[in-house]
């Protein structure tokens, strides 16, 4: 499996624990949404480690693009890390309108850089690094 096709179905995993995380706000039942946060927060940090730690790092080595796409990458992480934290922050609150608000704003963000990544960044990896390096990326 590449690089892409890898990577790409962990952004469609993270994609469907979103969906299920904002219906669970609509449902309202704060520990089954407790859950469903945890999850999503999980899965995207699991991925964005994979990347950071595993893909950007070989990729610089390879291509010597330290400031390149894997920059604006890891930056992107970060914003939505911030968005977890607030996020972990609502949830506490109990508080619906400022989850969905995150919510939203994290679907937008990483629908956006998942195109970046899917579209410009894996392929590249996988030229690279080739797709034989998606072994290194898989979790158990």
């Amino acid at each position: 499996m590449s690089i892409a096709a890898y990577l790409t179905e962990e952004h469609r995993a993270c994609d469907e624990l979103l969906a299920a995380c904002e219906e669970e706000v609509t449902r309202g039942d704060w520990l089954t949404i407790a859950s469903s946060w945890q999850a999503l927060v999980s899965a995207l940090l699991a991925h964005f480690a994979a990347e950071e730690e595993h893909l950007f790092p070989a990729f610089e080595e390879k291509t010597a693009l330290a400031a390149g796409p894997t920059r604006v990458m890891r930056m992107e992480h970060d914003q939505m890390r911030e968005l977890f934290t607030a996020g972990n922050e609502a949830l506490a609150q109990r508080d619906a309108e400022t989850l969905t608000s995150l919510l939203e704003t994290l679907l937008i963000m990483n629908q956006q850089h998942n195109l970046k990544e899917e579209n410009v960044l894996y392929p590249l990896c996988d030229q690279v690094l080739g797709p034989e390096f998606a072994t290194c990326l898989e979790r158990p």
